[in-house]
């Protein structure tokens, strides 16, 4: 499948900036189930690319002229195959060990604890019993649009009864990390089809150990379902804080509105 994708960032500040800069995860990752087949960034300012510690194409951009807004626009076409039983091919550089570190936002309290109690064996897990926890989440978290915000707990998530895409991924890692299972948090875009959920998206990967693989199996908590050829991946991390599209702080006063537009059309 090729996915044509269009994803554009407007801030806008009532007061003027001086300075900007600005973290942007926003260009596919090089995968085998993946290919770029056209991309590119449009800002203002200053661009430099580097790799991040997680493998991930990273730009930081920066503005040092006075500015009232900011324009940040990722384009282009990727091409897309379905992994089998969403099984990931790519060769990491890192240990799965480095994806069982609880972080501010995936760490477990009791009842996440007794979550991946009831769902997983200790250290290790194939994907029955991953998507059985996902199914529980599933049922546990509704999806509500605006119900928390990015610096929302998964402990938090979880007692409330609501949240978003990042909430689920975030309560799954909570749950596995518990259970001392590696995995990770995914950013990215999906063809939403016919449901209401935001094209922008956020999923797992998680290390599987079934009797004829063991590896990263990547799964929609959301969707409750594997990852498929409807979706990109843009960058991989701990949780939300380390793959997030786009993250920065400004020098300057004033409110500051955030606009997202994301636009994803299977070719």
């Amino acid at each position: 499948m090729q996915l044509s994708i269009r994803h554009e960032t407007l801030y806008h500040y009532t007061a003027g900036q001086a300075y900007t800069i600005q973290q942007l995860h926003l260009t596919p990752r090089a995968e085998p189930q993946q290919h770029v087949l056209q991309w590119q960034l449009d800002t203002p300012g200053s661009l430099h690319a580097y790799t991040d510690a997680y493998g991930n194409l990273t730009h930081m951009l920066t503005l040092d002229k006075p500015h009232d807004g900011l324009a940040i626009v990722a384009e282009g076409v990727v091409e897309t195959t379905a992994p089998p039983q969403g099984r990931l091919q790519a060769k990491d550089t890192l240990s799965p060990l480095v994806y069982t570190v609880a972080t501010r936002l995936t760490t477990a309290d009791d009842a996440i604890r007794a979550l991946a109690a009831s769902c997983l064996p200790q250290a290790r897990a194939g994907t029955r019993e991953l998507m059985s926890l996902t199914g529980r989440i599933h049922a546990a978290v509704a999806y509500r649009s605006g119900a928390t915000a990015v610096t929302t707990t998964a402990a938090a998530a979880l007692a409330q009864g609501a949240g978003v895409c990042q909430d689920h991924a975030h309560i799954f890692l909570a749950c596995c990390h518990a259970a001392g299972v590696p995995a990770r948090y995914v950013s990215g875009y999906i063809d939403p089809g016919n449901t209401d959920h935001a094209a922008s998206h956020a999923w797992v990967d998680a290390w599987v150990q079934d009797d004829d693989y063991t590896g990263w199996v990547s799964i929609d908590v959301t969707h409750a379902c594997l990852m498929t050829d409807r979706y990109c991946r843009i960058a991989i991390g701990r949780d939300y804080d380390a793959a997030a599209p786009v993250r920065g702080m400004r020098a300057g006063g004033g409110d500051e509105t955030m606009k997202v537009e994301v636009q994803i059309v299977p070719q």
